[in-house]
């Protein structure tokens, strides 16, 4: 299965949890490639909206890129969304971090298992705020 295969089904296994507890949710398809900001996936459950930039990885850290951070801010301020990153490391749960979370690189944003696990929220978490 391809990277790009592999993130699209991560994006569909969130797209399922949101629904699977009341949210609504959809999966913004060529989001990095339009030339307006989109992110990933963009959830409500009618009292809050969340865009989300998310990644899934075998290593050891992540990167998002400026751009990626960037865009998904000037989404969710215009849309009235809350921004937040997802990230799933292998065999472990999702976590979701605020972009303010994430290590800031000169031109990226780092996050790492340990850092995500310390800042970030489950998915019953960030459900539940």
């Amino acid at each position: 299965m391809s990277h790009k295969s592999r993130g699209i089904n991560a994006e569909r296994d969130l797209i399922h949890k949101f629904w699977s507890q009341g949210w609504a949710a959809l999966r913004a398809a060529g989001s990095g490639s339009s030339k307006y900001p989109s992110p990933d996936i963009v959830a409500s459950n009618n009292v809050r909206k969340l865009a989300i930039e998310a990644k899934l990885t075998t290593e050891k850290k992540k990167y998002f890129t400026g751009k990626e951070i960037q865009e998904l801010i000037i989404f969710a301020q215009r849309f009235g969304a809350e921004a937040w990153t997802a990230i799933k490391f292998y065999h472990q749960p999702w976590y979701f971090l605020s972009t303010e979370d994430l290590e800031a690189t000169k031109s990226s944003y780092g996050v790492t298992l340990p850092l995500a696990q310390r800042r970030g929220l489950t998915f019953e978490e960030i459900i539940t705020l």
